[in-house]
């Protein structure tokens, strides 16, 4: 048998949040702003993408990157990745820039020079 005067178990008063689960945040009053998750802020995935963009099509990296920082600097976050991509942006248009013009004077003096040997 039991000892009447032994303490007893005691389950926990508040439930436990099980391992692994998001830790649930609580809306912010009403004109305070909101509270963001550890190492998330505004425009961060943005700068993500504004930077791999920047690889493939410059303009549209320097877009999403200067759209990415402009709302990490309104809520007050510095976003690394974005300032990345719009310096990587602004030198890949610029060598895309001189690749047309060089192609376009060197198709130029091709067609020049084909011009004289028809003749």
């Amino acid at each position: 048998m039991s000892d009447p005067n032994a303490p007893q178990y005691q389950p926990p008063q508040q439930p436990q949040q099980p391992y692994g689960q998001p830790q649930q945040y609580a809306q912010p009053a009403y004109g305070q702003p909101a509270a963001y998750a550890p190492g998330d802020y505004p425009g961060k995935t943005l700068g993500i993408v504004g930077l791999v963009f920047a690889f493939v099509f410059a303009l549209v990296g320097l877009i999403l990157s200067i759209v990415a920082q402009n709302q990490s600097k309104a809520a007050g976050f510095q976003n690394t990745p974005a300032k990345v991509g719009i310096i990587l942006s602004i030198i890949f248009l610029a060598i895309y820039v001189l690749l047309i013009i060089i192609s376009i004077i060197v198709s130029a003096a091709a067609f020049s020079a084909l011009g004289s040997y028809t003749g």
